[in-house]
């Protein structure tokens, strides 16, 4: 796939509400048309914030997990973000603030969160929006979601929910975590 990105959706997000607990973000949306899959994470943290990539904080096992289950065919680094496109993977936030942690978001947060991902499913048409977190699902729609694919969906878009890949979800084990990786690449077809 070519790197030719869709103009960032970013700046549709509006504004947060301005709090000494985080600060819109800087990091764009990863985003083109025809992807297989976008990546929603909860918000940025800090680590992500400070370095201008998703999924940065070295203790985050997002990168790896996309390794392992097969949606690249080599380890990207956080700074490598763009070349996901050439994988077919995007990636955007259902929060744009960042935080130290997704405890220190409120509702107000997640406002326009589910029209965003929806104009997202119409204008680039990908074939899977996956949420690395029940969380970043509840978040953007307020409703819980088991983990796997809701009854929901964002017209001919496919969701899935994944475990966080937060340091912060350890309790759950890689191998449960890489299952449900694998699961979503399987459904994909990029495996």
């Amino acid at each position: 796939m070519k790197r030719e990105r869709a103009e960032s959706v970013s700046a549709e997000r509006g504004a947060a509400e301005a709090t000494g607990a985080g600060t819109e973000s800087e990091i764009p949306d990863v985003l083109a048309p025809g992807l297989h899959v976008v990546f929603c994470g909860i918000n940025p943290g800090r680590v992500s914030a400070a370095a201008g990539a998703h999924f940065a904080n070295p203790r985050n096992d997002f990168w790896r997990l996309l390794h392992a289950a097969g949606f690249t065919p080599r380890l990207l680094a956080p700074t490598e973000q763009l070349t996901a496109l050439d994988f077919g993977i995007g990636i955007t936030n259902a929060a744009a603030r960042t935080t130290s942690g997704s405890g220190d978001l409120r509702r107000a947060d997640f406002a326009g969160a589910s029209e965003r991902l929806e104009r997202i499913a119409r204008d680039l048409l990908p074939g899977w929006i996956a949420f690395v977190g029940k969380e970043a699902y509840r978040g953007a729609f307020g409703e819980r979601s088991p983990l796997g694919v809701p009854e929901r969906r964002l017209g001919e878009t496919r969701l899935f929910v994944l475990p966080s890949t937060s340091p912060a979800n350890a309790a759950v084990p890689w191998s449960v975590r890489l299952r449900w990786f694998a699961e979503l690449a399987a459904l994909t077809g990029v495996t």
